[in-house]
């Protein structure tokens, strides 16, 4: 099985988050012995915001063993659909979320999402496999 892993996760251990980064690190000590581990251009982004330089960041990427997946397009329209029906169902943000940019990958590519944060990749792709803390 393939997993995209969330930036919560990896942030999580990132700035060691007192509450969640035992629960990150141990999901992915877990999964990558069975599992292929994936982020994403978006996850990439926003994971880079811990570091001050991108050789540290990319080295640890590198050392935690994720392959990087391209965002594709099939993913990128999915993502501006949930967009829309977002915006129709009264949310506020002018532009699309790090959120339906990653739950569309994984929902195209057929992957698994690991996050610590699943309530809005839930509501917009309901049918998403999804391993998280919660169980809503």
């Amino acid at each position: 099985m393939s997993i995209l892993v969330d930036s919560s996760v990896l942030l999580d251990i990132f700035t060691d988050d007192p509450v969640w980064a035992a629960w990150s690190e141990e999901q992915l000590a877990t999964l990558d012995r069975n599992h292929q581990l994936f982020i994403n251009d978006m996850v990439w982004a926003e994971c880079s915001s811990a570091f001050n330089r991108i050789e540290d960041y990319s080295d640890v990427i590198a050392r935690m063993g994720f392959s990087h997946r391209r965002i594709p397009k099939e993913a990128l329209f999915l993502a501006a659909k949930a967009f829309v029906t977002y915006r129709r169902a009264g949310g506020t943000k002018t532009a699309p979320l790090p959120d339906f940019f990653i739950g569309a990958h994984a929902a195209v590519e057929g992957m698994t999402l690991l996050t610590r944060d699943p309530k809005r990749v839930r509501t917009h792709f309901p049918r998403l496999s999804l391993i998280s803390p919660t169980v809503e």
